[in-house]
């Protein structure tokens, strides 16, 4: 989990271009969100994006998505059961 945690944190510092920080300045509880890192529905778009072409996962419901997206570690914890879910069906 905790190198799961890292990729997204690496992930997001790519993806939403936050050039002069490092996966150890976001915390895993930090909201994501309104305070914390201050991210907005277009970064939102971009998790979803980044989902999907590094995961393979579909987020479908974006309340859902809402729901897992407030943090590092809520977002991990809804990648790790995204994925157990797809190897179960497979």
């Amino acid at each position: 989990m905790n190198d799961l945690k890292r990729k997204i944190k690496e992930l997001l510092i790519e993806r939403l271009k936050f050039e002069d920080m490092t996966p150890d300045d976001i915390k895993d509880d930090e909201p994501l969100f309104a305070g914390g890192l201050g991210l907005d529905s277009i970064d939102a778009l971009e998790i979803v994006v980044m989902l999907e072409t590094e995961f393979g996962i579909k987020v479908k419901n974006e309340s859902a998505a809402r729901d897992n997206f407030q943090s590092v570690a809520a977002l991990a914890q809804f990648v790790e059961q995204r994925l157990a879910e797809q190897q179960a069906q497979a």
